[in-house]
């Protein structure tokens, strides 16, 4: 079931509070909101309002037999990439860059955000589809840059058939398929990328796939291959 509401901070937090209520908020229930005041992506950045676009929050409820639900970054993307891919005209390409955004060339068109309440997940998104929020560290695309906006509330129909659909495949086939059809989304082997890494400072190199495990692969200039486990990658 999709709940819409005109206006509030946070879809996250709206649903995280729930749940620390104890409300059991239903998997596959979304909230999805008009007007957000306080939106939020990873690493703080502000990611809010935008009239037109989609943005809004479900919850996850992992179970013991899972993969692990560090990969539902990835899963995330993987869905979010099978709608917004069909609804975006060539020549334009929409590609996912690790963990999960959603990006056209260089800027970036979507963004995801899972956090963790108790023992429940709560992934929220927000997809430019009316308009790009101006974000003082990257640029930002919106779908209605190639055609008209898509429909909110169809575009979330969508959204939620498919991440149902993806959740289910997560739980009876694994990591390997979410490897490969995420691989098959990302840009391609090859491109320069860069990441922050705790103690060191910025590393680059160039992509190299993920692990079985769901983790990226950076081919540093010197030949060493690493695996990065958290953070993200920027374009080099």
């Amino acid at each position: 079931m999709i709940h819409y509401v005109a206006e509030t901070g946070s879809t996250n937090s709206d649903l995280a509070a729930r749940l620390a209520a104890g409300e059991r908020v239903p998997e596959g229930d979304w909230l999805v909101v008009d007007r957000q005041s306080a939106g939020r992506g990873r690493q703080g950045r502000a990611w809010n309002d935008g009239a037109g676009n989609f943005m809004g929050s479900t919850v996850i409820h992992p179970t013991p037999h899972d993969p692990p639900r560090n990969t539902l970054a990835l899963l995330a993307g993987v869905a979010l990439h099978e709608v917004v891919g069909e609804l975006v005209p060539p020549p334009a390409k929409v590609q996912l860059k690790w963990p999960n955004d959603l990006m056209v060339g260089g800027a970036k068109m979507a963004g995801i955000l899972l956090e963790g309440t108790g023992d429940a997940v709560v992934l929220g998104i927000g997809v430019n589809l009316a308009q790009a929020p101006e974000l003082p560290d990257r640029e930002t695309i919106a779908m209605a840059q190639f055609g008209p906006a898509p429909d909110r509330d169809t575009f979330a129909e969508r959204l939620a058939a498919q991440w149902k659909a993806d959740l289910e495949r997560w739980r009876t086939y694994g990591l390997a398929p979410l490897v490969n059809r995420w691989e098959a989304a990302a840009h391609p082997k090859g491109t320069r990328l860069a990441a922050e890494i705790a103690g060191e400072g910025r590393i680059a190199g160039t992509f190299d796939g993920l692990t079985e495990e769901g983790a990226a692969r950076l081919r540093l200039d010197n030949g060493e291959v690493r695996a990065i486990h958290a953070g993200e990658l920027s374009y080099a």
